[in-house]
């Protein structure tokens, strides 16, 4: 088949009623690491979705299968195309496996457009669990994982960069993102400059690879390390937060917390009584303390 011939179910697969996806979670370094199921489904299903097919095929290569239906490439690219695709296989019957080059598909990969137009035909949409650089850099981290947010990639550009962080500034839960190695040192600088040099961090790279590292220290620290250059495959974990009582927040905080949500788009009165509330104080107290910091603004020559 090629790729422009359309995806229809095979002859197993026509039974009248409505195929399954299955999303299927590949090792993120460790090859041993693919869940078991993950060689049944690959020579089972009536389609197989991949983010690059070079990839797939060394995959099945190292785990010894071989695909028993048929194979399509399905990425950031093509993704809106071929979503319209495969939900008419699925409609038809097919089982459809997708897979991206690492981990679980939809998270930061290509999937989350066709899962949601499965569940929107109401096609049963099921898993097949593998690894996570998410859980496994959190894990890892030695930061609290109790609560924690993932965030993704941040903007490639350093005003847009700076503004999503400035959005989770004040996030109490352990934050989580992904990042290119030539980006990093940017990112962290720019974490140290909204969250504090000190707020704890760790920088994990290529993980169950063989030059696994993971590196914990300071943003400010972190980003120093971070300028000499890194490699591979990068999650970085940030310490959310601390938990501050209203003592704590002197004038300078209260109108740096106010800033930062008038950034993120907040309209000032409602930054004054969101921060009022956080530190539990009045809001006529952190409209003065912002007001102050105006005319003191205003009065440097």
């Amino acid at each position: 088949m090629t790729e422009q011939q359309p995806l229809r179910p095979t002859a197993a697969a026509g039974s009248g009623a409505p195929g399954v996806l299955v999303l299927a979670g590949t090792p993120i370094g460790e090859i041993a690491d693919a869940p078991p199921r993950l060689a049944a489904e690959l020579e089972t299903a009536d389609i197989v979705a991949a983010e690059d097919t070079r990839r797939l095929r060394g995959l099945t290569r190292a785990l010894g299968v071989h695909t028993g239906g048929r194979v399509v490439s399905y990425f950031e690219g093509n993704e809106s195309a071929r979503t319209p695709e495969l939900v008419e296989a699925l409609l038809g019957g097919a089982r459809v496996l997708l897979v991206t080059d690492a981990g679980m598909p939809s998270v930061s990969d290509p999937g989350y457009r066709l899962v949601a137009a499965a569940v929107e035909k109401d096609i049963k949409v099921t898993a097949v669990p593998g690894p996570s650089a998410v859980l496994t850099a959190l894990a890892l981290s030695g930061l609290p994982v109790d609560r924690f947010c993932f965030e993704g990639f941040l903007p490639r550009k350093a005003g847009e960069r700076l503004g999503r962080l400035r959005e989770v500034a004040a996030e109490r839960r352990t934050l989580v993102y992904f990042e290119a190695p030539h980006r990093l040192d940017d990112t962290l600088a720019a974490m140290a400059e909204v969250f504090g040099a000190d707020r704890r961090a760790a920088v994990c790279r290529e993980l169950t690879k063989t030059y696994e590292e993971v590196k914990r220290g300071g943003l400010g620290e972190l980003a120093a390390w971070a300028a000499e250059g890194v490699r591979g495959e990068i999650t970085v974990v940030v310490e959310g937060a601390p938990e501050t009582g209203p003592e704590e927040l002197d004038a300078t905080e209260l109108v740096r917390r106010v800033r930062v949500r008038e950034e993120a788009g907040e309209r000032r009165k409602e930054a004054i009584a969101a921060v009022a509330a956080e530190a539990g104080l009045p809001k006529r107290e952190v409209f003065d303390a912002v007001v102050a910091a105006k005319n003191a603004e205003q009065k440097v020559p």
